[in-house]
């Protein structure tokens, strides 16, 4: 079993190995199924199409059924009793094994399809192969071509947080897998906005129930449940520092600060935590562009050492400013400029050099400065969205306790004006505290970590149904 301590360590895509799978032109088939079945190597194909346009192909169009799921039979079946039969499913599961067999390279009496596979599954893969005369050979990865990326799913936290890194786009195979910390990051700024212990509860029993498959209908979300469960628990702990279970009720001692209290002293943590985050995201982008591209790439890109410096630059000037520190502030600026002449070196090398990119160039360098503020600002919403949540919470609680004040004919829509407005919250800014620390996740960090975009891992995979009779097409009678 996976440890929880494995799905929190850091970690890079799977390592792909490059692969030639071999075999007797007599046997290729059966190594099909064999690779099919394991389901681990991504085989490359002369078509993008999941048929081919053999026999099995043929006959499977004339049936004009869409099966399922293709399955394969352990041996070769009679293709006209499947089609007889109904058996979509095998004779789409052979139409796949016609499709590789169509593009594989013949030498001789000897057949081979190249692909990719997992390094940790090539050993397993071979000595699956071998028992029916096929092998697993490793080749030299192919130049300027890099290998598709899977990301590693290691525990229940890993797993529930992939989907949020695979939403933006596919890692590029050279990168870090930023998972762990893009959920960690994700969690802290939707607790900030979601700040309310009562509401942070709520969440934490969601992801229980999930956690145990109630209720049924949800089941499909059962993997999340790590994911909701940080986030009510960021949430909750937001609440305790805020003061806040189910609004302003007293339940709870202010711990830190009242949003409503002192919102500027809010805002300025909101930014100084965006700060902190855009400082990890740069430092990420650095170590994706030395990957991706060698330190060349690393020092002149806008995401990389030169953005970096720039960043680092300005925030040290607008501490000098505020702290009314000279040399802070001098400091700064050189960095800033230091980043800025790097940023347009490798800008101008990009744009093709002369007028035009020289004028290319600027306009970039304007972007990059107005971005990195504009990014930095954003992250003001952290507290803005976190007021416009304590807020409803205080229009429902001032509600509740002037209903409660008016005697016995409003005593009872007290409650009730209680429930349905927490409900109402809670409903409305966990819908927005989620998209917003999506946008946030996206725009402002992912921006930075990522330059280009991988391509994921597809491997081929078709079960083998046992039992089938390879004359007939339907289950053997035992």
């Amino acid at each position: 079993m996976t440890s929880w301590s494995d799905s929190l360590t850091p970690a890079a895509p799977v390592r792909m190995q490059r692969v030639a799978v071999v075999a007797p032109r007599g046997v290729l088939r059966d190594v099909l199924v064999r690779v099919a079945d394991a389901g681990c190597v991504e085989l490359d194909r002369a078509d993008d199409t999941a048929r081919g346009t053999g026999p099995a192909a043929q006959r499977l169009q004339a049936m004009r059924v869409e099966p399922a799921m293709p399955v394969l039979s352990r041996t070769a079946p009679d293709l006209d009793a499947l089609r007889a039969a109904g058996r979509a499913d095998l004779l789409a599961g052979e139409a796949q094994v016609e499709s590789y067999r169509e593009a594989a390279v013949r030498h001789g009496t000897v057949v081979a399809l190249a692909g990719w596979c997992p390094v940790t599954e090539v050993p397993r893969l071979g000595s699956t192969l071998a028992d029916v005369g096929g092998a697993v050979v490793p080749l030299r990865s192919p130049r300027g071509i890099d290998p598709p990326t899977q990301l590693p799913a290691t525990g229940p936290v890993r797993r529930s947080l992939v989907p949020l890194v695979r939403t933006y786009g596919t890692v590029p195979y050279a990168d870090v897998d930023p998972t762990l910390p893009a959920g960690i990051a994700y969690v802290v700024m939707f607790g900030m906005m979601f700040g309310d212990a009562g509401h942070g509860a709520l969440l934490l029993l969601g992801a229980l129930l999930l956690r145990l498959g109630r209720p049924r209908g949800l089941a499909s979300l059962r993997p999340v449940w790590p994911f909701v469960a940080g986030a009510g628990l960021t949430s909750t702990l937001a609440g305790f520092a805020y003061g806040e279970f189910f609004g302003p009720t007293g339940v709870l001692p202010v711990l830190w600060l009242n949003p409503l209290d002192e919102p500027v002293r809010l805002l300025a943590s909101a930014v100084g935590f965006g700060a902190f985050l855009l400082a990890l995201a740069y430092a990420a982008g650095i170590v994706n562009r030395w990957r991706e591209s060698g330190p060349g790439g690393a020092l002149y890109a806008p995401s990389g050492i030169a953005g970096a410096s720039v960043f680092l630059g300005f925030a040290l000037a607008a501490g000098g400013v505020v702290r009314h520190l000279p040399v802070l502030t001098v400091s700064g600026s050189v960095i800033a400029l230091a980043g800025l002449a790097l940023a347009g070196t490798g800008l101008f090398a990009q744009s093709g050099g002369g007028a035009s990119g020289g004028l290319q160039t600027g306009i970039q360098l304007f972007d990059v400065v107005v971005r990195i503020g504009s990014n930095t600002l954003s992250f003001a919403r952290l507290a803005a969205f976190g007021l416009t949540h304590a807020a409803l919470g205080g229009i429902v609680w001032q509600g509740t306790t002037g209903l409660a004040r008016g005697g016995s004919a409003t005593l009872v829509a007290a409650p009730v004006v209680f429930v349905l407005g927490n409900a109402l919250a809670f409903a409305l800014e966990a819908l927005v505290a989620g998209v917003q620390a999506l946008r946030l996740e996206f725009y402002e960090l992912f921006s930075r970590v990522f330059d280009v975009e991988g391509r994921p891992f597809r491997p081929w995979h078709v079960p083998t149904q046992h039992g089938v009779s390879a004359q007939h097409g339907t289950e053997a009678m035992t």
